[in-house]
């Protein structure tokens, strides 16, 4: 069974309201830099990837939509403040916590009805809890639930004035929420929440800094929720981590001793996000390789790029961990797939 993101089939031509939420994305997103830059708030990802998601994920704009939005960036902010801040020096406790909210945030995402919110808290989550993991003083828990609520506010008002400015042409059409038997969503419930936890654990456990889009990657993989999806999820998330990080080494060639100049680095952000976002709507609006390249430019941007520092070493680290990441994942997932299928209570019904 596939996932909401899976139910539109890839397009062969864009229509209006396609390019509008491409013109839509990309603003979106550069907006997003150009604010977190000038204002010099940290965390800049929360800042240019979440508008990208919430634009990119769903093609529309209502009270439903804003709402597990809203929902998603308290929980989140909540979650981190309860995670590290009562249980960062207990291990086993922390993890049972990490545990019931994956099963939880999975359980939203397979019923479909809630799927945004499942989602955009599964990344959020996955990205803080990775940032927590630094040692003090490089981070601290505070600093990253406040530029969490910030950002939910800031993409709040982006993604207000990108409707208003590219607002759709023609009404769309709603999409067809999968009707899935219960030994599927326990199935799925089950192999998500069993995947993400183990990633969990590994970047927690071991010294992987650098490895923000690593974590990401291990998490976007899931959002088909079963094998079958996951392994062309893997594919295209590689496939777009590599494309997203050749555009990003492209560009700082291209801009060479101008890369710290704002104006330049956001027209060349502006450009590539376009091109991905188009990309991204030729698969149906999926979460697929398109949707890769985009997040990919908004980590590598977002975070990584300062007057100061460089793309090429974050770049070149992106793509071989994000690749170290998806591989073991798939692997992870084939097992979990292949243990649950051995009993008729999870076992998945295609």
């Amino acid at each position: 069974m596939s996932s909401p993101l899976s139910a539109t089939p890839q397009k062969l031509q864009l229509s209006s309201n396609d390019l509008r939420q491409c013109l839509r994305i990309a603003f979106a997103g550069t907006l997003g830099f150009v604010l977190c830059k000038l204002m010099g708030w940290s965390y800049g990802t929360f800042f240019v990837v979440n508008p990208m998601l919430l634009l990119g994920l769903v093609p529309v704009l209502n009270a439903h939509i804003l709402r597990q939005f809203i929902a998603s960036t308290l929980f989140v902010s909540i979650s981190i403040l309860v995670l590290q801040g009562l249980f960062g020096d207990k291990p086993l406790a922390m993890t049972l916590l990490v545990i019931l909210q994956f099963g939880f945030l999975f359980r939203c995402m397979t019923r479909g009805v809630n799927f945004l919110f499942g989602a955009i808290s599964m990344v959020g989550l996955s990205m803080q809890l990775h940032f927590a993991s630094y040692p003090p003083p490089v981070t601290q828990v505070s600093d990253i639930v406040m530029s969490n609520l910030v950002a939910g506010a800031v993409t709040l008002f982006i993604t207000f004035l990108m409707y208003t400015l590219f607002p759709d042409t023609t009404p769309r059409q709603g999409r067809q929420l999968p009707v899935k038997p219960l030994s599927n969503q326990r199935h799925e419930v089950i192999l998500a929440t069993t995947v993400a936890t183990l990633s969990f654990l590994v970047f927690q456990s071991f010294d992987l800094v650098d490895s923000l889009s690593a974590q990401v990657a291990s998490v976007l993989v899931l959002f088909p929720l079963n094998w079958h999806g996951a392994g062309k999820a893997g594919w295209n998330r590689a496939i777009g981590t590599l494309v997203g990080c050749n555009a990003g080494l492209l560009i700082q060639l291209l801009l060479y001793n101008h890369a710290g100049v704002l104006l330049f680095v956001a027209l060349a952000m502006w450009l590539s996000i376009m091109l991905f976002a188009r990309h991204h709507m030729f698969e149906g609006g999926q979460a697929g390789a398109g949707f890769g390249a985009m997040t990919t430019m908004g980590i590598l941007f977002g975070q990584y790029l300062t007057p100061e520092k460089d793309l090429v070493y974050s770049a070149l680290y992106r793509f071989s961990s994000v690749a170290i990441s998806v591989i073991c994942t798939l692997i992870a997932v084939y097992l979990m797939h292949q243990l649950l299928n051995r009993f008729s209570a999870t076992r998945l019904q295609t």
